[in-house]
């Protein structure tokens, strides 16, 4: 039986407008343990910024956390999957796009992520991927 992105997703994903600095979605990251933000304009979905995104395209280039917007370093160019399509569907997204993370949108709402480490740990649970993605973070 085919599994759907509902079953493997994380719910509830950690979003923020725009115009929130950088500093507030490290915040944000690090309050819940989780590597990425969906950015929203006018509460519709225009990027996101993953914690690498924030070391390459803010830190490395001498970029103000306090001032820098999500909007000046977030990945704009977002494929979105539903609660509904499948496990398949992500990998193959994930695949051709060589991505580690696709939104979860219904009614163009954020619902969840999913995540290569998501989907590691349900196909693949013993591999290596899997058991870092399942194991407790060191803060």
């Amino acid at each position: 039986m085919t599994q759907s992105i509902f079953e493997v997703m994380t719910p509830n994903p950690v979003t923020l407008p725009a115009d929130s600095p950088l500093q507030e979605a490290a915040r944000r990251m690090k309050e819940r343990e989780i590597g990425d933000v969906i950015v929203l304009d006018k509460g519709a979905i225009c990027g996101v910024v993953t914690d690498r995104d924030i070391v390459v395209r803010a830190v490395a280039e001498n970029r103000d956390p306090a001032t820098t917007r999500l909007a000046d370093i977030c990945s704009r160019d977002l494929v979105t999957l539903t609660p509904a399509d499948s496990v398949e569907d992500a990998i193959e997204v994930m695949r051709e796009r060589a991505i580690r993370r696709v939104p979860v949108v219904e009614d163009g709402a954020p619902v969840g992520i999913v995540s290569i480490g998501d989907l590691a740990v349900e196909r693949d649970p013993g591999s290596a991927l899997a058991d870092i993605s399942a194991a407790i973070p060191n803060d």
